[in-house]
């Protein structure tokens, strides 16, 4: 490997010596503001940028979860952008009292103006002006030197002081971007700069906002930049220090926990680490591991599965199966000494809420393997933590797919899982591939309704009868919900996928659908030749099994 091609951190970047280094004695005691960057920085990562639907899912998300600040887009870049943060500053209730917006801008007048026409009529904003201020980025991109840089940056700061006026509940913030690439002492002489220009105050302070924009140190040498900072920015009770890590090298809750011991107190990032490259630093990891630590995140992660399926669908991105704290497999254990553990642990667990007398939900947490109680996060024990034999767990999806290539979603696989165990204790004896697929096929393909249905199309519009029902909607499926729903059985699909059972053109469809029946959510699967009659198949399973279950029943 070429390893002689690049540079150390340590030659590249230098702090001044003699430093004082407090950061590493200190404990994160509260958390930091957070403030989710998804509707831009994230935005701007994907192939397909949110729609303005999306992009409203996703605020309100935010909003539900408990967020008070949150950056929406970037108006001068996008005609998107500026339409929604107009529709939020239009529409009545649309953003709550105690929420400010964040708008980005680059430092020219005409994107300045722009993003200040966009902003017009929200009570709470920030605007939130960057320029890159890192050697490369002067030579290579902006062709300017420091003074050049600094005169750029001063120009665009006070250009939007001179739009701002006195007009009330409007902040500024600053980004020097690519901060962990730059001379400490040039980054902290534009900020100081900037922080004066402003006339920051305590009674309306400034964001300096320090990216590590493309991570490339260890993340002690990013603590010990932002402490720098933190002791000499001037008018420091003036000025709100925020950080905002990338995740190049994969550190980047690690350097933004470190920024906070060394005096951040903002921390701006995605939803599970979306965003350019390697994404943004993580926000919920780096809540739940306050959370972890007996610190108040001041978030609500109640149901953190409907946060994942909100964010999947808004970026068209899927999470991780063993992403922290989300991901389908992170409370699972496949080994025996690790299941037997866990079952020690629960059985502890409960024996201690007895004891203190308190519910199990509020009795301290220290089961083995499981660093957070599952049930802090919306998630049920025995749908999420497999802690029965190996055998019937992770073999039961090997066997379907190289015996019947049913290739199960891991949840379904989960919910699964537990008929295959209940049917093996009834029986007492292994459970061989071809009872897999009888049971498979008796509880998902056979539960489907047992009704005439057909679809079509008109004027671009999808319809389905079902019994003697109608719906319409945007595709055929969505077609056949309304119709249900005419009937009495509301089902609403949080998830669908399908696949060919085997290559070829002879090859049958399955199709799963993950679906909200009754308040409660219910799988359904569906198999033909058809794709299209797979994925009806597969909707009318899961309400043949909610029916079954005595949630919903349709009149037919």
């Amino acid at each position: 490997m070429p390893h002689h091609r690049y540079r150390p951190a340590h030659e590249r970047v230098h702090l001044p010596a003699g430093e004082p280094r407090d950061w590493p004695s200190r404990r994160i005691e509260q958390a930091p503001l957070w403030v989710p960057v998804d509707l831009r920085d994230g935005n701007q990562a994907l192939a397909e940028p949110m729609d303005p639907a999306r992009k409203q899912r996703m605020f309100d998300l935010f909003l539900a979860m408990g967020f008070k600040e949150i950056e929406v887009g970037y108006p001068s870049a996008s005609r998107t952008d500026f339409d929604f943060v107009r529709r939020l500053a239009t529409t009545p209730g649309a953003v709550p009292e105690d929420v400010t917006v964040v708008v980005f801008t680059a430092a020219r007048e005409d994107l300045i103006d722009r993003t200040f026409e966009s902003v017009e009529g929200l009570p709470k904003v920030v605007v939130h002006l960057y320029t890159a201020t890192a050697p490369a980025w002067r030579d290579v991109v902006l062709g300017r030197d420091r003074d050049e840089v600094r005169a750029l940056v001063t120009a665009a700061a006070g250009h939007m002081a001179r739009r701002a006026g006195d007009r009330p509940g409007l902040r500024f913030e600053f980004s020097p971007e690519v901060f962990n690439l730059t001379e400490p002492d040039f980054v902290l002489d534009v900020c100081n700069g900037v922080t004066a220009l402003w006339d920051a105050s305590p009674d309306r302070p400034v964001i300096h906002n320090l990216p590590a924009t493309v991570e490339i140190a260890t993340p002690n040498v990013y603590a010990d930049q932002i402490e720098y900072m933190h002791r000499h920015l001037a008018r420091r009770e003036a000025v709100i220090l925020s950080v905002h890590p990338h995740n190049d090298r994969g550190t980047g809750v690690a350097c933004a926990e470190l920024a906070v011991l060394a005096g951040a107190q903002r921390v701006e990032g995605c939803l599970f680490g979306n965003g350019e490259r390697t994404g943004n630093v993580d926000l919920v990891t780096l809540a739940l591991n306050l959370h972890t630590q007996g610190v108040d995140p001041m978030i609500d992660f109640s149901d953190i599965d409907e946060i994942r399926r909100t964010v999947e669908h808004c970026n068209r991105l899927p999470v991780h199966e063993r992403h922290p704290y989300v991901g389908d497999l992170v409370h699972t254990a496949f080994s025996g000494t690790h299941q037997d553990a866990i079952k020690k642990g629960f059985a502890h667990h409960a024996k201690t809420a007895a004891d203190l007398g308190v519910p199990a939900a509020q009795a301290p947490w220290a089961v083995p393997y499981l660093p957070i109680d599952p049930a802090d996060l919306g998630r049920d024990y025995e749908a999420v933590i497999r802690v029965n034999s190996q055998s019937g767990k992770g073999g039961i999806a090997y066997l379907l797919q190289t015996g019947r290539g049913l290739d199960l979603p891991r949840r379904l696989q989960i919910e699964f899982s537990r008929v295959v165990q209940e049917s093996a204790d009834d029986s007492g004896r292994e459970v061989t591939a071809d009872e897999l697929y009888v049971l498979f096929r008796a509880t998902y393909l056979d539960a489907a309704l047992q009704v005439a249905w057909r679809t079509g199309e008109e004027d671009g519009r999808h319809w389905a009868e079902v019994g003697p029902h109608r719906g319409e909607g945007n595709g055929p499926l969505d077609a056949v919900t309304a119709a249900l729903r005419a009937g009495g059985t509301a089902v609403d699909i949080l998830g669908f996928t399908e696949h060919a059972v085997r290559t070829g053109p002879d090859s049958d469809a399955v199709a799963y659908v993950e679906a909200r029946v009754g308040g409660e959510v219910v799988w359904g699967v569906g198999r033909d030749s058809s794709v299209l009659t797979a994925g009806v198949r597969a909707v009318l399973s899961a309400a043949g099994r909610a029916t079954a279950n005595g949630q919903e029943r349709m009149s037919v």
